[in-house]
């Protein structure tokens, strides 16, 4: 069987609904930056695109016999995004206008992954969609640390109340939350919006935080 992350790291991206404290590790991202509505914006369509694209250009180089030292066969990990405010901090609590969201999108990627893979894995892509902009993305290694993480069952729209009940969690466990230019408001997507429905989304929630 492929190589789950979902599975093999449930603590990461399978938590309950019911809050509860992760200090989550290093790992390796394929990552594109961006800003604007992700219902409407051309280029938050495009960076998934280009995530997705690159995702898969590495998982599917055996088929051409150039799979880089050390590949194993594994499931492509779930989208994640980073979001913040153009005017600042950003908690996911209120939401006013969505065209000044400010957000990485990413897909983890194996440890095999390296400079010189994510390099091929451009030049590859780029001559399958030569009209894709590959220098929006970048490799990066992200170590997000201590957080408190839910799963948040519902509409995107819906999160705020979950939100404020993890939050909760983390003050009554001795903690503040962390949010700042470096540590931010963090979503792990588990279900494709295409295909299920809003009251069926399975989202997984995560705040920086930090001792009190």
């Amino acid at each position: 069987m492929p190589y789950d992350f979902k599975k093999e790291f449930k603590d990461l991206y399978q938590p309950t609904t019911t809050p509860s404290i992760i200090d989550v590790p290093e790992m390796v991202f394929i990552a594109v930056d961006g800003k604007g509505d992700p219902n409407t914006s051309v280029e938050y369509k495009n960076a998934l695109e280009l995530l997705y694209g690159l995702s898969y250009s590495i998982k599917m180089s055996k088929m051409s016999g150039t799979q880089p030292a050390g590949y194993f066969e594994y499931v492509v990990p779930p989208l994640e995004g980073l979001w913040w405010g153009e005017d600042g901090y950003f908690d996911g609590t209120v939401i006013t206008d969505k065209n000044k969201l400010c957000w990485t999108s990413m897909i983890r990627q194996p440890d095999f992954v390296t400079p010189e893979v994510f390099e091929f894995a451009k030049i590859s892509l780029a001559k399958k969609k030569p009209d894709i902009d590959i220098s929006k993305a970048r490799l990066k290694k992200f170590a997000e640390g201590l957080c408190v993480q839910v799963m948040h069952i519902g509409s995107y729209d819906d999160e705020p109340a979950t939100i404020a009940a993890m939050e909760r969690y983390a003050v009554e466990s001795g903690y503040v939350i962390d949010i700042n230019d470096f540590r931010r408001h963090h979503e792990i997507y588990l279900s494709d919006p295409r295909k299920v429905p809003p009251e069926k989304l399975k989202t997984v929630i995560r705040h920086p935080i930090k001792k009190r």
